[in-house]
């Protein structure tokens, strides 16, 4: 079945940096468009950066661009997010996500991994 393992979450200060890895199995990695997604308590979850399965297209939310960064690595079947220049108001669970192009698209989400930016 289909996995998504998250790992890299902890506690930084800010203006630190972390970066979160999400090891996928049970499908073919390389036809799925992957995402970071993020929820702060009592708030919604959001997308926070997506990267696409054909040629790697990236998007970021505003709040991140410029301070995150997503890539991916076929070969090895996972997705990282670099995040650099850490703010409070980044703390939140991490959730990788993936969403693959079968009849019909299906999505899978990971189980979370804490991330806590504070002095």
């Amino acid at each position: 079945q289909v996995q998504l393992v998250e790992s890299g979450g902890g506690l930084v200060q800010p203006g630190g940096s972390l970066r979160l890895s999400c090891a996928a199995s049970g499908f073919t990695f390389s036809n799925g468009d992957m995402r970071w997604y993020r929820q702060a308590p009592g708030k919604e979850r959001d997308v926070v950066a997506r990267i696409s399965s054909i040629n790697g297209i990236t998007e970021y939310a505003g709040s991140v661009k410029g301070r995150f960064t997503i890539s991916r690595d076929n070969a090895k079947n996972t997705v990282y997010l670099q995040m650099n220049s850490l703010k409070t108001e980044d703390t939140a669970i991490y959730y990788c996500n993936a969403l693959i192009w079968t009849l019909p698209p299906t999505e899978y989400w990971g189980q979370g991994t804490q991330v806590t930016v504070s002095s």
